[in-house]
């Protein structure tokens, strides 16, 4: 987490709780989730980095980042990142999710501002973007590349 923020400059991966309870801080690692603030970053090495820069741009959001705005699923922002960085992990495994594995994929994230029932349909609406074919932004060479 310390590198990603101050070393490359990629300040979407949020500095929660600092000891993986929180989940603001979570990247993708060769597409799995994980908490960066319990990795060195040398323990990364030779791995894909995947961090929420690596979405959509301002003007054209990804399909989770869509249905996130939408769906109030998000309020302060913050927890935001690392929701959506499970969100993607998650659908990928699990298409058709139900809400009650929504719930249970997203257990570890918390979220002080929304109440997580926008969340929730947050993610059942991404599932149908995505399986809808709704096209999405090639991921960027800074925060979804070997860095």
């Amino acid at each position: 987490m310390d590198f990603l923020r101050g070393h490359l400059e990629l300040t979407g991966t949020h500095v929660g709780c600092e000891h993986g309870v929180c989940g603001a801080c979570t990247i993708l690692l060769d597409g799995e989730p994980v908490r960066s603030c319990l990795m060195f970053a040398v323990q990364a090495a030779d791995a894909e980095i995947t961090t929420v820069e690596a979405l959509g741009t301002p003007d054209r959001l990804h399909p989770v980042q869509e249905a996130f705005r939408e769906h109030h699923g998000l309020q302060c922002g913050f927890c935001t990142p690392g929701f959506l960085m499970t969100t993607l992990a998650f659908l990928r495994e699990h298409p058709s999710p139900t809400a009650e594995e929504i719930r249970v994929a997203l257990a570890g994230h918390l979220c002080r501002c929304t109440g997580y029932q926008g969340i929730v349909e947050a993610v059942a609406d991404a599932a149908q973007r995505l399986k809808a074919g709704t096209p999405t932004p090639a991921l960027r060479a800074r925060g979804g590349a070997r860095e």
